[in-house]
């Protein structure tokens, strides 16, 4: 029973988007690990961009660098 999280900055990931992602990591569970897909779970999560860091620094500090 594979639990698989991501974790992404909430900058508008739209749930196609959301949708693509959960199918796409239970293929490759299937296809890699042969597991079952109604038993693999897949849980995205938004993080805001102050709660998220890079190499010592808030994401938005390092991206302005």
């Amino acid at each position: 029973m594979p639990y698989v999280n991501i974790k992404v900055t909430r900058e508008g990931v739209t749930a196609e988007q959301k949708a693509d992602l959960i199918s796409g990591v239970t293929d490759l569970l299937v296809r890699v690990l042969d597991k079952d897909p109604a038993t693999t779970f897949v849980v995205i999560d938004e993080v805001a961009l102050a709660d998220w860091g890079i190499g010592g620094l808030p994401v938005l500090q390092y991206r302005a660098s």
